[in-house]
């Protein structure tokens, strides 16, 4: 958690190095080591977008795993890497990182229900969830179309360029979602400290006090939100939000 935190601290994190510390929340022992090196091996000897799609999509077999989606597995570097399969989201942090070192700039493209990457400075996209797929314009949004069923008008605002922190409260979000139903309030925990050290969000600070109130934390959880309310000025309506949660952890302890 502290190295994950120490790199959000930045101006733009390393993505490559933020992810796997964001991965270390679910194997606090991660070595992050043998996966740097390994995103280097990927990219020796590649030169050009269709290397890169041939070396990743074909030669090294990484494919989206359609079939079990929601595994938390699929939003963890780590695993991603060592099973090729994983979401939109992480298999695009790999083309990414991968492109980087063959010296091919890549942009995280956060389309919304299914993210993309796009060749910098170009009108060229990669859905890395189709095999490398190469879109234009009009092949993103019927893949929009496709995803999401959606009947709204298509236009370059649903292609933005994502940053290093975007993408990383993406992954930690696809996370939260998983844990809902997929794992315990430990989990939940780890990727909700994570997910307000890189953006802070009320929201989310009420969801892990109350996670820390599942584990019988009342007194942790209620802390947490008066530290935060006393570190800035917040709407009336939303502070009084903030204290009735407060108080509503502490009740436990009576």
């Amino acid at each position: 958690m502290a190295r994950f935190v120490a790199l959000v601290a930045r101006a733009e994190p390393a993505l490559d190095e933020a992810a796997l510390a964001l991965a270390a929340g679910a194997d606090p022992d991660l070595d992050p080591a043998p996966w740097l090196a390994e995103l280097d091996r990927l990219a020796d000897g590649v030169d050009s977008v269709p290397g890169l799609v041939r070396r990743l999509f074909v030669e090294e077999g990484f494919t989206g795993n359609s079939t079990d989606y929601t595994d938390p597995r699929n939003s963890l570097l780590p695993q991603v890497l060592a099973r090729r399969t994983g979401i939109p989201i992480t298999l695009s942090v790999v083309a990414i990182e991968v492109a980087r070192r063959a010296g091919i700039r890549l942009e995280g493209i956060g389309m919304p229900g299914h993210f993309l990457v796009r060749v910098a400075d170009t009108e060229q996209y990669l859905d890395v969830f189709d095999g490398g797929r190469r879109l234009d314009r009009a092949g993103c949004e019927e893949r929009f179309r496709a995803v999401t069923g959606s009947a709204a008008p298509f236009g370059p605002d649903m292609l933005p360029r994502t940053s290093t922190r975007d993408i990383l409260v993406r992954m930690l979000e696809n996370l939260r979602a998983v844990y809902r139903t997929r794992g315990g309030p430990a989990d939940r925990e780890w990727v909700l400290r994570m997910r307000l050290a890189v953006r802070p969000d009320e929201e989310r600070l009420v969801e892990l006090g109350e996670v820390l109130g599942t584990q019988a934390r009342w007194d942790e959880g209620a802390r947490l939100i008066t530290a935060y309310l006393a570190g800035g000025t917040h709407p009336p309506e939303r502070e009084e939000r903030l204290r009735r949660t407060a108080r509503s952890l502490l009740a436990h302890l009576n």
